[in-house]
């Protein structure tokens, strides 16, 4: 406010009274206040920027930065003061910074965890999808339990055990000795005591010891080989028994006999038995029933030694022989009872082993000769007519036209005929044909000297007096040896003396044939009586021709095609080594055949013994199976507690069945195995009509797609389960890991893993639990044949042999399944590969490569059937065996060649799929350098064992019936990824 001049006061306004305030103050107050200005400022600032970043941690820093520029204007700031708010700055910098990590690092927290939850409802929603599909699971292993409940309520015929063995407890009684005229009217049903051998006996057989009870006359031996191979031989057959008491036949040895006191001409024809003590046996009973006379032939074959040996004769005749039996190379027509005596050939190879080196190659199917014979025929006037005179009485039984035979002038008439053949094959011989032929008929001459020595005075036949009336051999078992290896064909001519139904020397000539691979040609064939005909069926290994059909033999065998001689020779070649070409095939031959004609069955094949690996007190640990990778969710079949698969179900009524195939086919009526992937099958409406047990067809009978497929197996066999069998050495993680993906396997019986390793398992090793049982089997060395052994705690027909780092997926093992059900006899797997021709070289090559053409399926990936591993170990000649184990290697071929051998069908490959290893395995034996070089080997060494390669090439492989087949919505495929 101001005073005026009149005295008055005036108040003053706001700015007069600022500006009245700032001319009156002092200097030194203007500064002190600027001054304080400039130290208040910054301070507040500082306090405020500080309160508003503790309190505003989730501001907007855009915010925050136009506040600070608000506040200053760093163009009026000192470099200094400058230099303090650019580090404050930084340092605002790095906590926003800071604090953008921490929002970052929060962020991803939390995608991580949206991440996991929705792992984890993916997870539920699999789970839910997995136990949906257990539950389906579950709910068809209960429909198919109540269905094998319902068969077990329903049948009312139980399963039969076998029963006790039936052995007589006592040796024969005593009985009158029949007439003459009622043993040669012996057969089985009116001389042979049936009471002795029951079904379940298991045929005992017992041998009197020929030392002994010597039953022939003085001046005579059994030959030394024969007795004592004889005796070894049958103590390694299951049938022979010690105890007479319970013996269903008794075998006595009368030869071969050779004499010690030198030939005597005059008593040439009287018998070499000796009927007192032939009787005198402690167990013959009186009239001899169920006793078998042995007169084996072995140097008596040899021409020349007739006269010194039994061997070559039917040394029965005029001995009164009761009702025993008779078994011999030569025998009489009027001597011989059809269905009760046995033609046998003669022992003419080694007491046993493997005898395939003595065999050569099959291959060429057409050799050097068309056909060779080499022979001389000798007959004697008086030997003849002494012979035909004691046979005399044995006429009446012959028609009236066959008394001719046994006149001078019938003799003569069969000289010409001989006579007439020779001249005919002579004529082949130097003929125009450009085929070559190899007769020798004059065994005086040497090999290819033209025989045209022969005495026209008898009719073109030499007479040389001490000899048989037959074409007796030439040359050494060597020399016609080396002809036969060059010859398609082998002639044999019939002895033209018709009382004789069969001759050592025939008999002979055709072992020396089939041995050689050539094909016999019987001249005269249709009057012969050749060994075991009863079980062999001859037809398929020799060629029978009349000899009224001499003229026509050329034109016939030139009408025989390749693929029909491979088989002719193929089946002589079988027939030989199973039932010819040693004392002990000889023997096991001719006490099956007594055997089958009673219809007993054989005694089981052994199994081998499964010892486990731990011992009785070590308990393994457990653990719940981990799989490596999760199965694609289809249901594959129901769950089932371990089901074996039935055994000798047809012990009785086999060889009824199938006898002719056990024979001439499979070559092995010695044992008695518990199935055969022969099996009849019955047929398709059977199942619906009163013989459906065990069966489960799709849909119930009424087919379906995939829904109905899974719950059922269907196909032309009762249920079933397989065993899977592993071969592992030393990979225990491997293992463990291939374990764990058998998890859930439907049908699985049980795993079988073979130990090939001679160190134990570690203790602290955990075994998966995979819901069957796991049986570790103890090796007793480190061999690849372990794999193939027949183990007693395989218990189903079915096998799959897989490797220890094979990697299948459930669905693939389960279609394999399926087909190998529809394909027993066949090998069925995964790995396909093939053997091809080294052009080079001519043999032959192991190629893995891809091929639109194979002809082996490795079985470290394949089903098999159980009797394959019998005939592995029991049946394959040694030496197979023996190179795999040289080379470690080669079992998968060895197995191809046994199966395709048999059954002469290639494997059956499944899928797409051509390896099987698993990822990321340790290396194994195949990725040596040296092992397909070793498979080469094999193949070639597989091929001499065998005579041929039996492997055949298939072009096919196996995939499920809708695999690519467009089918509706509503439906589901066999399998979805095969």
């Amino acid at each position: 406010m101001t005073l005026e001049s009149t005295g008055a006061y005036h108040p003053l306004n706001g700015r007069e009274a600022l500006c009245h305030w700032l001319g009156h103050i002092k200097l030194s107050r203007i500064i002190v206040l600027v001054f304080m200005i400039l130290i208040i400022v910054p301070l507040i600032t500082h306090y405020f920027l500080s309160k508003v970043e503790s309190s505003v941690p989730n501001g907007d820093i855009h915010r925050t930065r136009s506040k600070l520029e608000a506040f200053e204007d760093f163009s009026t700031l000192r470099a200094s003061d400058l230099k303090l708010r650019i580090e404050e700055m930084l340092r605002i910098k790095g906590s926003v910074s800071a604090e953008l990590r921490d929002l970052e690092a929060k962020r991803q927290r939390l995608q991580i965890e949206v991440v996991g939850f929705s792992q984890k409802i993916d997870d539920l929603k699999t789970e839910v999808i997995h136990q949906q599909t257990e539950l389906e699971r579950l709910k068809i292993s209960v429909e198919q339990a109540q269905v094998s409940q319902r068969e077990a309520l329903q049948r009312n015929t139980p399963d039969l055990a076998l029963p006790r063995k039936l052995l007589p407890t006592a040796v024969p009684g005593l009985y009158p000795p029949p007439e003459t005229r009622q043993s040669s009217a012996c057969r089985m049903y009116n001389c042979f005591d049936h009471s002795r051998c029951s079904l379940t006996s298991g045929f005992p057989v017992y041998l009197y010891d020929p030392d002994r009870y010597p039953v022939i006359t003085l001046g005579w031996e059994v030959e030394g080989f024969v007795k004592t191979t004889l005796k070894q031989t049958l103590g390694y057959n299951p049938h022979f028994t010690t105890d007479p008491f319970s013996a269903c036949i008794y075998l006595v040895l009368v030869g071969e006999s050779l004499a010690t006191m030198g030939p005597n001409l005059r008593n040439f024809t009287d018998s070499t038995l000796q009927e007192k003590l032939l009787h005198d046996l402690p167990y013959w009973g009186g009239d001899g029933r169920n006793h078998v006379l042995l007169n084996f032939a072995r140097s008596g074959s040899v021409r020349g030694t007739q006269e010194l040996s039994t061997g070559g004769r039917d040394i029965f005749h005029k001995v009164n022989t009761g009702r025993a039996m008779f078994i011999q190379s030569t025998f009489s027509r009027s001597n011989f009872r059809p269905g009760f005596d046995v033609v046998s050939p003669p022992i003419l190879g080694p007491p046993g082993g493997d005898t395939w080196q003595d065999s050569p190659m099959m291959l060429p199917a057409r050799r050097k000769y068309l056909l060779s014979f080499q022979g001389e025929f000798h007959q004697s006037a008086n030997l003849v007519t002494a012979y035909t005179k004691n046979l005399g009485e044995a006429t009446d039984n012959f028609d009236d036209s066959e008394d001719d035979f046994v006149n001078n002038d019938a003799r003569f008439t069969r000289q010409n005929i001989e006579s007439f053949i020779v001249e005919h094959l002579q004529g082949l011989e130097f003929g125009s044909t450009s085929d070559q032929f190899l007769f020798h008929f004059d065994c005086s001459l040497p090999m290819g000297t033209t025989s045209v020595g022969l005495d026209r005075r008898a009719g073109g036949v030499k007479v040389v007096a001490g000899s048989w009336g037959d074409w007796v051999l030439c040359g050494t078992e060597s020399s016609r040896g080396s002809v036969l290896r060059d010859s398609t064909f082998a002639l044999v001519i019939a002895s033209p003396n018709t009382s004789f139904l069969t001759t050592t020397v025939l008999q002979t000539r055709v072992y020396e044939a089939l041995k050689a691979g050539a094909i016999p040609v019987l001249l005269g064939g249709d009057q012969l009586e050749l060994p075991y005909s009863e079980v062999v069926d001859w037809n398929r290994v020799v060629l029978f021709l009349p000899k009224a059909r001499i003229t026509e033999l050329h034109f016939f065998l030139r009408a025989v095609p390749d693929s029909d001689l491979l088989v002719l020779r193929r089946q002589g070649r079988q027939v030989w080594e199973r039932y010819c070409s040693s004392v002990q095939s000889t023997v096991d031959t001719i006490v099956a055949l007594l055997r089958h004609r009673l219809g007993i069955p054989p005694l089981p094949v052994l199994e081998e013994p499964s010892p486990s690996v731990f011992n009785a007190t070590f308990s393994p640990l457990k653990t719940e199976a981990i799989v490596p990778e999760a199965e694609p969710e289809e249901s594959l079949g129901p769950i089932e507690p371990p089901y074996p698969s039935p055994k000798f179900k047809r012990n009785y009524t086999f060889f009824l069945t199938q006898g002719h195939e056990v024979w001439n086919d499979w070559g092995d009526p010695f044992k008695l195995y518990p199935q055969l992937p022969f099996d009849t099958i019955l047929p398709s409406d059977a199942k619906f009509i009163g013989s459906g047990v065990g069966f489960r067809p799709i849909g119930r009978g009424a087919g379906g797609a995939g829904k109905e497929f899974c719950e059922s197996l269907g196909g032309n066999s009762p249920r079933e389960q397989f065993t899977i069998v592993m071969l592992t050495y030393e990979r225990e993680q491997v293992l463990i890991n291939s374990l764990s993906r058998l998890y859930g396997l439907p049908y699985l019986n049980k795993v079988i893993v073979v130990w090939n390793s001679p160190r134990p398992p570690l203790e602290d090793l955990r075994w998966p639990e995979i819901g069957v049982p796991v049986h570790v089997i103890k090796a007793s060395r480190n061999s690849l044949n372990n794999r193939f052994l027949p183990y007693d705690a395989i218990e189903t027909e079915a096998i799959l042999s897989v490797d220890d780092d094979a990697h299948l997926r459930h669905d693939e093992i389960m279609f394999g399944f399926r087909v190998w059900r529809e394909q027993r006899d066949r090998v069925v797997g995964f790995p396909g590969r093939f053997h091809a021709w080294d052009l080079n070289h001519q043999g032959w090559l192991y190629n893995s490569n891809y091929s639109c053409e194979l002809s082996m399926v490795l079985t470290g990936a394949a089903f098999i059937h159980k009797y394959y591993t019998y005939l592995y170990s029991y049946w394959l000649p040694q030496a197979v065996r023996d190179k795999v184990d040289e080379y470690m290697n080669c079992e998968d071929i060895a197995m191809n060649f046994l199966v395709s051998h048999i059954t002469r069908k290639p494997p059956v490959k499944v899928t797409s799929r051509w390896t099987f290893r698993c990822p990321g395995c340790p290396v194994s034996l195949s990725e040596d350098d040296t092992h397909f070089q070793e498979r080469h080997k094999c193949i070639n060494f597989f091929t001499q064992v065998f005579g041929y390669t039996p492997l055949l090439n298939t072009q096919f492989r196996a995939d499920s019936i809708l695999f690519k087949t467009r089918i509706p919505h509503d439906k589901q495929k066999c399998f979805k990824f095969i």
